[in-house]
């Protein structure tokens, strides 16, 4: 396996960085983009086993640092300087980073495109595609063959979780007062691992001002999906059914999904003893992600 280092620019200035996984020949013209999670990089074990996998089989791997990255990150764009990161990212900014990943690619000669995401990753994904369709991006959506969705997350119910997560602290509460007061970019420490701090402006866009990344409601009964449903390529999805960040069974996840998602070429499972980051069931997701991309055409 090969990886090299590719610089890529987003269409609002921002200078972002990836790693492209190919096999010894690079010659594949196939691919498969993967969008990090709340916090995290491209630099995991799980991307390494998972590349591994597939360029050992002719399909390269692509995984990049997009703005939301670590907790803080001081950018630069075009437009100026602002904070980045967990702390202050507006997750639909997501689109900037994601399309610009697709065209670097495609630039590249790649042609078929997988397009994975892990947990808030999977927000991305499926916002990102949403909009491309709404752009009427096509072309960039006829080179999108399909879509991974790993540990998609209930963001509300998420946040919820970390209202819960240090003693004595309404984290609800708190950032409505700020935010009335205008602190927009007052930083609550919450001591949650998946987000130990989090700006105002941040939590309040996952928790209130939601509407166009809200489509994961796993525990409402009349919940239609919609978001989701618009996806018409090939569907992957899977949790862990220990320590994920959802409020109810891996099981009860998965059935709901595939009664409401109606997908006909869909992927729903789970992975017995995988936690959200699927640590040490690496090589098992990535046989089930393999077995999966090479099934489509």
């Amino acid at each position: 396996m090969r990886i090299e280092k590719v610089y890529f620019k987003t269409k609002d200035g921002l200078e972002l960085t990836g790693l492209l996984h190919t096999s010894e020949s690079k010659e594949e013209k196939e691919v498969i983009i993967s969008v990090h999670g709340m916090g995290s990089n491209c630099l995991k074990k799980r991307d390494d086993i998972i590349a591994k996998k597939v360029t050992d089989n002719n399909i390269s791997y692509f995984t990049f640092n997009n703005r939301g990255q670590g907790l803080i990150n001081g950018v630069h764009t075009d437009t100026g300087k602002m904070n980045q990161g967990t702390v202050f990212e507006d997750v639909t900014d997501c689109y900037y980073d994601i399309t610009a990943a697709i065209k670097t690619l495609m630039g590249i000669g790649y042609k078929k495109i997988h397009l994975m995401g892990h947990s808030l990753g999977s927000t991305k994904v499926v916002y990102t595609y949403n909009k491309m369709l709404h752009n009427k991006d096509d072309k960039m959506l006829q080179n999108i063959k399909s879509i991974i969705l790993l540990s998609l997350v209930d963001l509300v119910n998420v946040m919820d979780m970390l209202n819960k997560c240090k003693p004595n602290l309404d984290i609800v509460s708190l950032a409505k007062e700020k935010e009335q007061k205008g602190e927009l970019n007052y930083i609550i420490e919450t001591c949650a691992p998946f987000m130990p701090y989090v700006s105002v402006k941040t939590f309040m866009r996952y928790y209130k001002y939601n509407k166009d990344i809200d489509f994961a409601k796993y525990t409402t009964n009349d919940f239609e999906f919609k978001e989701i449903n618009n996806i018409k390529v090939p569907l992957f999805m899977r949790w862990g059914n220990n320590k994920e960040l959802i409020s109810i069974p891996a099981e009860d996840v998965v059935e709901v999904c595939n009664n409401k998602i109606h997908n006909e070429k869909k992927n729903i499972g789970f992975i017995n003893g995988a936690t959200h980051n699927y640590t040490g069931v690496e090589k098992i997701l990535a046989d089930e992600i393999y077995s999966f991309v090479s099934q489509v055409k």
